[in-house]
């Protein structure tokens, strides 16, 4: 099967970005032939590029050419897009209509509901703007980048490509995350039939055995910004005398705000900033640990560190929130706390250091889940399911 994937990268490379290298090297290895065409956010360098970026993020005749060009060269079966904002643009639908090639397109986050592609402001879970046909509200709080400029250009691409049918007629198929995320593209408007729920996997052969011999410290990793509510970790920490070590894996705008909270309750001793670490060092960390923590307080996408997590064994503890909530189950494969509540969350902690056999339990479960639903091997067999609907 010969596939065009096309996709924005970030300044900052993230999730979706390992997802999509991730879905390139399984299509590659099971002997498809994929041609990646990208931009980058790098390009993006003075105002000049800033403002061609914000008019061509409605619609860009140059990505739409560029995508025409590549189709009549290479002539793939179906174009699969994970991510067109800013620089591709919703443009590259219309190249692949009129090239009679049917497209996919992947959701990695809430941007065709939400102008800033997460519902979280003021430091909680935002819906204002989902299922509005003007998102007015972004604009007015200057959501996207905290700059009502910028917010305005992405409402104003929403409701245009919204208005003139783009998301309806010119999409063959859309893949999410989660069945969570699916009801909230609905809600934003997409057409239930359209949309297809494909997890994240990563690629991970070895088979780890959770056992209650493992080190002694928690383990949390990901971003440090205000919405992974590291803080409220650290506030159950600090509040609640826990005394098993924690290891904090990540970096972020928020880090040095966490490290001096960490400082003056006097538990720089207890818990330990690592900053990123490659993944390698990640796996490691999670081979050791004895049990995975995320209390983010907004509506995830679908974190890999949760896959990779039940890749290595390892139970999770999550905020009772979106995705999480179903990806990790409670009880079986980690536990739920309140998403914010840090005497929760706290408590939480405390059964399952003092249940070690209990959450053995737990840790074997999410290898089996793992297995079963997030592995490169049953991943590919489910897009290639969605794939085949359309070719």
């Amino acid at each position: 099967m010969k596939l065009l994937m096309l996709h924005n990268r970030y300044r900052l490379s993230g999730g979706e970005d390992k997802v999509v290298q991730a879905e390139k090297s399984l299509l590659e290895a099971n002997g498809h032939n994929v041609i990646l065409l990208e931009e980058n956010n790098l390009n993006i360098v003075n105002i000049w590029d800033t403002l061609a970026a914000a008019g061509g993020a409605i619609y860009s005749l140059a990505s739409k050419h560029r995508v025409q060009a590549e189709i009549t060269r290479f002539s793939p079966e179906i174009v699969h897009v994970h991510n067109f904002f800013p620089l591709l643009s919703p443009a590259v639908y219309d190249a692949c209509y009129s090239a009679g090639v049917p497209v996919i397109q992947t959701l990695h986050n809430y941007r065709l509901a939400c102008p800033k592609a997460m519902p979280f402001r003021d430091g909680k879970i935002c819906e204002d703007c989902i299922g509005k046909l003007i998102p007015w509200s972004s604009v007015v709080h200057g959501c996207y980048r905290n700059s009502h400029l910028q917010s305005s250009v992405v409402a104003a691409m929403t409701t245009w490509h919204r208005l003139t049918g783009t998301w309806h007629q010119r999409v063959n198929g859309y893949i999410v995350l989660t069945q969570f995320q699916k009801e909230k593209m609905i809600q934003a408007g997409l057409p239930a039939e359209k949309i297809y729920i494909k997890p994240n996997f990563v690629f991970h052969p070895n088979t780890v055995e959770f056992n209650s011999r493992r080190d002694d410290y928690l383990l949390f990793v990901g971003r440090l910004s205000e919405e992974k509510g590291v803080s409220v970790l650290i506030d159950a920490y600090i509040h609640n005398n826990i005394s098993t070590p924690l290891k904090i894996v990540g970096d972020g705008p928020i880090r040095q705000l966490l490290q001096k909270q960490v400082q003056r309750a006097g538990y720089a001793n207890l818990i330990e900033f690592l900053g990123y670490q490659d993944k390698s060092t990640v796996m490691e960390l999670m081979k050791k640990a004895k049990f995975l923590v995320l209390p983010s307080i907004w509506y995830e996408g679908f974190p890999l560190t949760i896959v990779e997590a039940f890749a290595s064994s390892l139970p999770v503890l999550v905020s009772k929130l979106g995705s999480m909530a179903e990806i990790v189950e409670d009880q079986v494969s980690g536990l739920h706390f309140e998403a914010g509540n840090s005497q929760d969350l706290a408590a939480k902690i405390q059964w399952a250091i003092n249940h070690p056999e209990f959450m053995n339990n737990c840790g074997n479960n999410a290898r089996f889940m793992y297995e079963s639903r997030y592995s490169s091997a049953v991943n590919y067999k489910q897009l290639m399911s969605i794939y085949r609907q359309f070719i």
